[in-house]
């Protein structure tokens, strides 16, 4: 990495980047929290008509197919095309992708639009390689090893980082490999947490020089917060308004100290 994730931080902090996010309906509002929290400014715009003239004002778009519906894909390609024209980075989370025909043709066709950072659990990240998966629904059912293999060849493939999220992350452009521990076991209990980090993904993507610096980075504050969060929640309940104030608490200095990610 030429940017440790402190360094990302403290640019992000520095310099507010406006994230627009296409995502689903159970999502927006956390994140549009973890974005605040995190320093940067979040914009909720997806209707086709102004989405990608907004993408060209954004510093970055992220695309999540949670609820789909024929305008909201609209949208998505819309700002998917707008963000291309900016040269603006976009990121996929690809939300239960190997679900239903729709799903897997919509995410097919934004996997060939050429994201800049595709994020998701192992199970979507070995639907969109080809492979089978054992996820129900938005459930993840494999683990995050059993897709390292399939996330090297989506990404050497695409030229896209891919994220594969779980008890420890994995990152990979083809040829590098981060691994990210940290988080806490109440993450998984809490609506669309995964969703608001595929926003991070995007806020950390407009001050990086390179998009793995960039999806390692975010996927490090994440886990760091969720770790401060842990002990001072007593549930997954509490733990909610805890790892929003530890997203907000953490400081480059401490992400660079404390954060969990070693290299392959």
């Amino acid at each position: 990495m030429t940017q440790s994730p402190g360094a990302l931080l403290g640019a992000l902090r520095t310099s507010p980047p406006l994230v627009q996010c296409l995502t689903n309906y159970v999502a927006m509002n956390i994140a549009a929290n973890v974005l605040l929290a995190a320093g940067a400014s979040p914009a909720m715009v997806s209707d086709a008509e102004e989405a990608g003239e907004f993408a060209g004002i954004a510093g970055a778009v992220t695309v999540n197919i949670g609820t789909l519906s024929a305008p909201f894909i609209a949208g998505c390609h819309a700002a998917i095309a707008g963000a291309k024209a900016a040269g603006r980075p976009w990121v996929l989370d690809p939300v239960a992708c190997q679900a239903t025909a729709l799903r897997r043709r919509v995410s097919a066709e934004m996997v060939a639009a050429g994201p800049t950072i595709v994020r998701g659990n192992a199970s979507e990240v070995l639907s969109l390689a080809g492979e089978e998966s054992q996820g129900q629904g938005v459930d993840g059912r494999d683990e995050v090893d059993a897709a390292a293999p399939g996330a090297r060849r989506l990404a050497e493939k695409t030229g896209a980082i891919v994220a594969v999220t779980g008890a420890v992350d994995l990152v990979t452009d083809g040829t590098r490999v981060a691994r990210i521990a940290g988080g806490s076991i109440y993450m998984p209990m809490n609506t669309a947490i995964g969703c608001s980090l595929t926003a991070l993904c995007g806020a950390y993507a407009t001050v990086a020089d390179d998009p793995f610096d960039a999806t390692v980075g975010a996927l490090a504050h994440f886990a760091e917060a969720g770790r401060a969060a842990h002990p001072l929640a007593d549930g997954p309940g509490t733990f909610g308004p805890r790892f929003v104030d530890a997203l907000r608490a953490l400081t480059p200095e401490a992400l660079d100290r404390t954060a969990e990610v070693r290299f392959q």
